[in-house]
C-alpha cells in the first residue's frame, strides 16, 4: 500500500526543466521561470510552459538573425517564492535546478534559501531540461514512500554521483549551440555544416558535449541510444521524459527505439521551453533518463 508523507513539501524546479503539465499537477511541483530577452527591441519574456505560447516562439526563433538571451531568476524571485509557499503551510521546499555550468540559478536560489535555513535544500543537479523532471519525479516518489524532508537530500545526491539520471539530445541547427556558447569547444569538432544533427550530452562536469553528427535521423537515434548504453545497459528498466522543439514526430520515434533496447516502465512527452529552445533551436529532440533500481 502506498504510504503518503504527512509532511507538506513544495518541489520547485526552474523551467529549463522542461517538466509536463500533468507531472507538475500530479506531484505538487512549481516551476520558477528563467527570462529572455530579444536583442531585436530589447523585449523580455518569461519562459513558460504553455503549449501554444511555446509554438509562436519556436516559430519566432527561425525568424531572427540575433537569438534572444537567457537570464536566471534573481535571489528575489525565489525568496518571494519560499515566502509564499511557507505561509501557505508548507514544511519545507525542495529545488533541483539546472547544471551551475550553464547557469546561475542554483546560486540566485542558494542565496535566498539563507533567509530558511534547514526548511530549504537547493540541489546543483548537473544536469538540464527533462532529466531534472525526472529528478523532481524521484523525490515525489520518495515523498509518497513516506521519507521524511531530512532524508531526502542525502537520497537525491547520491542517486546523481551514481548516474541514475542521463540526458541526450540531438540539434538539427548547431549554429543555435555555438552562437549561444552553451557547448564545451572541442578542438575539430565542425557541426556547422548543412542538415546534420549534432549529438549533445551532459557531462560529468554538468556541461553541453557534442559527441556526434549525422546526416539522418537514424542514425542520430542511434548515436543516442549508444552514448546511453555507456552509462545504462540494456535491457535495464527506466522512466523516460521525451522531449522535442517543433519536432513531436522524430521523439515518438526515438521514444520507439528506446523501448526495443530498455524496459520502459513509464514516459511522457513534453516540448522544450523558451530558455532551451534559444540555445537549441528549434528540430531538437531528444530523452532524459531515469534508470529505476
Amino acid at each position: 500500500m502506498e504510504v503518503i508523507c504527512m509532511e507538506k513539501v513544495k518541489i520547485l524546479l526552474d523551467s529549463i526543466s522542461d517538466i509536463p503539465l500533468e507531472w507538475m499537477e500530479k506531484m505538487d511541483v512549481d516551476v520558477i521561470p528563467l527570462h529572455i530577452t530579444w536583442e531585436k527591441n530589447r523585449k523580455t519574456e518569461d519562459d513558460c510552459r504553455d503549449y501554444d505560447e511555446l509554438e509562436r516562439f519556436w516559430e519566432e526563433l527561425q525568424t531572427v538573425e540575433d537569438l534572444p538571451k537567457t537570464s536566471q531568476p534573481t535571489p528575489v524571485e525565489f525568496l518571494k517564492l519560499y515566502e509564499q509557499y511557507f505561509s501557505e503551510g508548507y514544511d519545507g521546499v525542495f529545488v533541483v535546478t539546472i547544471s551551475s555550468a550553464m547557469s546561475g540559478t542554483y546560486n540566485s536560489a542558494v542565496i535566498a534559501a539563507k533567509e530558511y535555513a534547514d526548511k530549504i535544500v537547493v540541489i546543483d543537479s548537473g544536469l538540464a531540461s527533462v532529466a531534472n523532471a525526472l529528478v523532481g519525479y524521484r523525490v515525489h516518489e520518495l515523498l509518497q514512500s513516506g521519507k521524511r524532508f531530512n532524508e531526502l537530500e542525502p537520497i537525491i545526491r547520491e542517486d546523481l554521483t551514481a548516474g541514475r539520471f542521463g540526458a541526450y539530445f540531438y540539434v538539427a541547427n548547431f549554429d543555435f549551440l555555438r552562437k549561444g556558447g552553451r557547448v564545451s569547444r572541442f578542438t575539430g569538432f565542425v557541426g556547422t555544416f548543412l542538415n546534420l544533427k549534432v549529438a549533445i550530452y551532459i557531462n560529468d562536469e554538468g556541461i553541453l558535449v557534442p559527441f556526434g553528427k549525422s546526416r539522418g535521423m537514424k542514425k542520430a537515434h542511434k548515436q543516442l541510444i549508444e552514448k546511453a548504453i555507456e552509462c545504462v545497459k540494456p535491457g535495464s528498466k527506466v522512466r523516460l521524459a521525451m522531449v522535442h522543439s517543433k519536432n513531436e514526430a522524430e521523439a515518438m520515434e526515438l521514444l520507439e527505439a528506446l523501448k526495443k533496447v530498455y524496459e520502459v516502465t513509464e514516459w511522457c512527452l513534453s516540448p522544450l521551453g523558451k530558455a532551451a529552445s534559444s540555445h537549441v533551436g528549434p528540430g531538437t529532440a531528444g530523452f532524459g533518463l531515469e534508470r529505476i533500481e
